[in-house]
């Protein structure tokens, strides 16, 4: 290894980084890496961001509901409108709040009662903007609340436009943030039927200045025969920012994981001590990634090489780990989310110390297969879970050689 880095501590770093699931926690400051690519996502006026499982919508929605988080947003982001003395709320989520907004089955009993999805998202975004004088607050329950913003919409519309008014006047947002869409409902039906509600609802406030929502929905949610038949969904839609992370990235994230731990000093000199910035959170310093080390790739393989070793194999016939990785992860579209990256490079790390711990790089390149090989097992998993479907159909295309005649896959 060329560089000054200890081999035991680099692998002790490498098996140390995060999973990268969120429960709806709000993430440590230290966890939390800006792409480039991800900036415009955090603006107020993007209504909708999309992404694959594991791109970082959970992350980003319990991340900006933190005013110390969106004030490192602001900073990461010089142009970005959103500052951490915008209101944030939720109005739906991965964590329940029936405090907050109405949960799984109380949507469904909405939905059975005939009110519109529309009015149940303007009754969700009302709830959570009402202040604490305002009638809508005297309704303790979601079918009494609902049955308020429907009788009395001239109400509701001047509390909109108050509320605009007293954050115009602030130079500040209010910002309702809804994710986990597919846990709305049981039923995709009623799901694409929320859904499409919740953008009529976005499409409502945009004319306001200062009153907005965004919504995270995983990519194969945005399907416009299902939820783009209404007037100007095509300006929503079109619109949409994709979480989306090109291998540059990744490595972005990796080396601000490791360039903010407590012993990051050793790292942050292996790309060059004096580009890193700081600010301090939480009275400690919080690194910045340099440009170059995300900007130029060569010199980011160069770098991530010292970790890895130069080749897949003995030479590089086998091909060359800082490729190698996010080819082997990526989908059929060359996605890769950063959970399952960081997934495998934390397996690669505790495999190489477990079989090859004298090894002189952190990474051995068989090691690196097993990551590989472990994070696409998650993954498939994840997809899964998503489409149960799937598992029937891999089944009946066991044994078989594609493409073939849909007849003969034995689908029912």
């Amino acid at each position: 290894m060329t560089s000054a880095i200890d081999v035991k501590q680099a692998r002790e770093a490498l098996a140390a980084l995060p999973e990268g699931t969120s429960h709806g926690e709000t993430p440590a400051p230290d966890h939390v890496y800006l792409p480039p690519s991800h900036v415009k996502a955090m603006d107020p006026d993007t209504l909708v961001v999309t992404g694959m499982r594991g791109a970082g919508k959970t992350f980003w929605w319990s991340a900006l509901q933190d005013p110390g988080v969106r004030r490192l947003v602001g900073q990461s982001a010089a142009r970005s409108a959103l500052g951490e003395n915008a209101e944030v709320r939720t109005g739906f989520g991965v964590k329940p709040s029936p405090d907050d907004y109405p949960s799984k089955d109380a949507l469904q009993r909405l939905l059975a009662a005939g009110v519109e999805p529309r009015t149940i998202w303007r009754m969700v975004q009302s709830w959570r903007l009402a202040p604490d004088d305002h009638p809508l607050r005297r309704n303790a329950s979601w079918e009494d609340r609902v049955r308020h913003v429907d009788g009395d919409p001239e109400q509701i519309d001047r509390l909109f436009q108050q509320r605009d008014t007293e954050f115009d006047d602030k130079k500040s947002h209010f910002l309702v943030l809804f994710d986990a869409l597919d846990r709305c409902s049981d039923d995709w039906k009623a799901t694409y039927r929320l859904i499409r509600g919740l953008m009529q609802a976005a499409i409502d406030v945009r004319p306001y200045r200062r009153l907005r929502i965004k919504v995270f929905l995983r990519s194969d949610q945005v399907a416009e025969s299902e939820i783009g038949d209404f007037p100007d969904a095509s300006k929503v839609l079109s619109s949409a920012v994709e979480l989306s992370w090109p291998a540059r990235d990744l490595y972005g994230l990796l080396w601000h994981h490791l360039g903010n731990r407590p012993d990051g000093e050793s790292f942050r000199a292996l790309l060059d001590a004096g580009a890193w910035q700081s600010v301090e959170v939480d009275r400690r310093p919080l690194y910045s990634v340099p440009r170059r080390s995300i900007r130029e790739t060569d010199y980011q393989r160069r770098k991530f090489h010292e970790l890895s070793g130069p080749w897949m194999g003995t030479d590089r016939r086998r091909g060359f780990p800082y490729t190698w990785i996010p080819n082997h992860l990526a989908d059929t579209e060359g996605r890769v989310s950063p959970r399952s990256f960081l997934a495998a490079l934390r397996t690669a790390a505790e495999d190489t110390e477990n079989e090859r711990p004298d090894h002189q790089h952190a990474l051995h390149y068989d090691s690196i297969k097993r990551g590989v090989q472990e994070a696409s097992t998650i993954r498939v998993r994840e997809l899964q879970e998503d489409y149960p479907w799937m598992h029937r159909a891999l089944e009946h295309l066991a044994g078989m050689v594609v493409p073939c005649e849909f007849e003969e896959i034995g689908l029912s």
